[in-house]
Parts: structure tokens; sequence; C-alpha cells
């Protein structure tokens, strides 16, 4: 079969497709023919040396999600059977045209979402989430600030938290994306560059503070969630684009008793995900199939295309999901 091979660590010149085994399945998986995989920034970082792979997956080809149809189906396989619709996340490996993986890390695909659409859903949503409602507990009515929301992932949170009847405010660099994410139904969206942007973020919450930050940024972003965050304010660190070392004085979160904790979907064992997509199965993929949250795709590419797409990406123009078709 056809995947995008990691030649060597570099940049995105390094992408190459290549002829390569088709994966082993187990008696409970399922090879999908892949329709649509993702481009997550995890995919950059691997590509770059930074971000190898969990044991027993491809090192060499990236790729955290996908969609497409059963192929085949393992002897003890109950759930599925060929030439259903299906989409889900994987420790890597979706960059090619077919992938194996565990039946009930499977997510069935609603019937109006497209290839490209479902490729983009997967990863996105599931941390998105995690993040908010497993880590961050998040309640009606509460206040949540989402960093670098024109992402993949920060449209899902936003969608998600809206749903979930809480007021989001977004951080966005780009006056195109924050007037997207107006259209999206954030209440309020500001450069997160612009002097006294804290003061800003107090002011549209009346004074009282933010009460879940999903950060995305890290390291240099600290700064103004401990300016932000109200008393028993809550973090989730879901991402590191900016960095991950920083200098905190810590009486600020005794002071606030604040709560940090941190995500990360890749590394977690089977059983633990398999709870994950279980759950967001019966919660979230109803919401989805009513329109009610819609995966935000910035463009499509084709999988010989890889480069150009980890290139857009590292230029940070995409709002919402970049997907590759297989």
């Amino acid at each position: 079969m056809r995947a995008v091979v990691i030649t060597r660590v570099g940049g995105p010149e390094v992408l190459r497709i290549r002829e390569v085994p088709e994966p082993a399945a187990g008696p409970e998986d399922v090879v999908v023919r892949v329709r649509a995989a993702g481009v997550n920034r995890a995919d950059l970082l691997q590509r770059r040396g930074l971000y190898a792979a969990p044991p027993g997956v491809p090192e060499e080809i990236p790729g955290l999600e996908f969609a497409g149809e059963v192929e085949s189906c393992g002897e003890g396989v109950r759930t599925l059977q060929v030439g259903d619709r299906v989409m889900g996340i994987l420790g890597g490996g979706g960059y090619a045209e077919k992938v194996a993986l565990h039946e009930r890390l499977c997510l069935r695909i609603p019937p109006a979402l497209s290839w490209e659409n479902a490729g983009a859903t997967p990863e996105a949503f599931l941390t998105a989430y995690d993040a908010l409602f497993r880590r961050g507990s998040l309640s009606a009515g509460e206040l949540v600030l989402v960093q670098a929301a024109g992402s993949g992932v920060g449209t899902a949170a936003a969608q998600l938290a809206l749903v979930a009847g809480s007021r989001v405010i977004g951080l966005s660099r780009t006056a195109d994306k924050r007037r997207r994410l107006r259209e999206l139904g954030l209440q309020q969206v500001f450069d997160p560059q612009t002097p006294d942007v804290h003061d800003s973020i107090l002011a549209a919450t009346g004074g009282e503070g933010i009460d879940l930050v999903l950060d995305l940024i890290g390291a240099p972003a600290w700064p103004l969630h401990m300016a932000v965050l109200r008393e028993r304010g809550r973090i989730v660190v879901i991402g590191l684009m900016g960095g991950s070392r920083l200098e905190l004085d810590l009486f600020q979160l005794m002071r606030k008793q604040l709560t940090v904790s941190g995500s990360v979907l890749r590394s977690r064992s089977r059983g633990d995900k398999i709870a994950l997509v279980q759950e967001f199965a019966e919660r979230i993929v109803p919401l989805i199939t009513l329109g009610r949250v819609s995966p935000i795709v910035h463009c499509s590419m084709e999988l010989a295309e890889a480069a150009d797409a980890h290139m857009l990406m590292e230029r940070n123009e995409n709002f919402g999901k970049i997907v590759l078709r297989a």
C-alpha cells in the first residue's frame, strides 16, 4: 500500500510517498481503507524527531486520526462489519491507504459527514472533550478561555463548551480567525499580543475571572492565565506550541487554590482510549449527527501533498483542520 514516510529527520521536504507493507491486524482488530487523515501538530514534531511514536506504532508514518471504510475484520470482531464507515484515533500510521486498530477504538461516522469532515473529527474532538469535561470538569454557565482558538482543537473545544451552556472567550493572533470565531458564537475573541489583554478578558467576564483555561500554548501563556483565573479556577494543558518550561510563583496557585492538569491521547493505554472513545460515542457523536457541533475543515489535500500540508500548518494559516485525502 502507499503511505507518507518520514525519510529522515527534518523539514516538510523529508516526507515522501512510498510503498510499505500493509498493517498487521489482531483477532479483535479491523483493517480500514483510509479515505481521509487529519493533520496534527504532533505529526510535525514527529517529522522533526521531537515526538517519538509509541511502541508498536510505525515510527516512519505519521498520522493520529483517520476516516474510512472497514475492509476486513478479525475473527473476534463483534461490533463492526465490512463496509462500515468509521473514524478513529491512532498512535501513528494514519497517512496511509490502510490502518489496523481495535474495533472499539472506531467511531461510526454520522451519515451526513463527508470523508474529509470525518477525518478532521477524532483527534480534535476527543482531545477537546477529554480536556473540557473529563479533566476540566466544565459546568454550564462557567467561563472558558481557549488558547489558539482557531486551531482544530480550539474550534472543537469552543463548540463543545458552547453546546454545554458555557461562555467562551477565545484567543487568536489573526484578525480573520478572530472574526470567524465570533461567527461560531464565541462571546469575545482577543489578540493575545495586545497590551493589557488580561484587563480586556477580565472586563469581558464582568470582573469575575475565568473558571477554566484550555491551554494549547504552554509556557509563554502562563502569566496571562495566572492573571485572569478566578479563585478555584482550573487549567488543562493540552498543547505546548510556545514551549514547555517556565518559572512560576507557586504562591499564585496556592492563593487562588488553582488546579492544574495535563492531557495527551497518544501515549495512553488501549483500555483508557477505548473508555474515552465509547463515552464520546454516547455523548458527543449524537451532537455531530444533529449538526449541533461540526468539524471545521480549512482545506483538504492529496496524500502526496503532505509536505505542503505541513508547511501550511507551520505557517499557522489554517482555521480548523487540514485533511489529507488517501
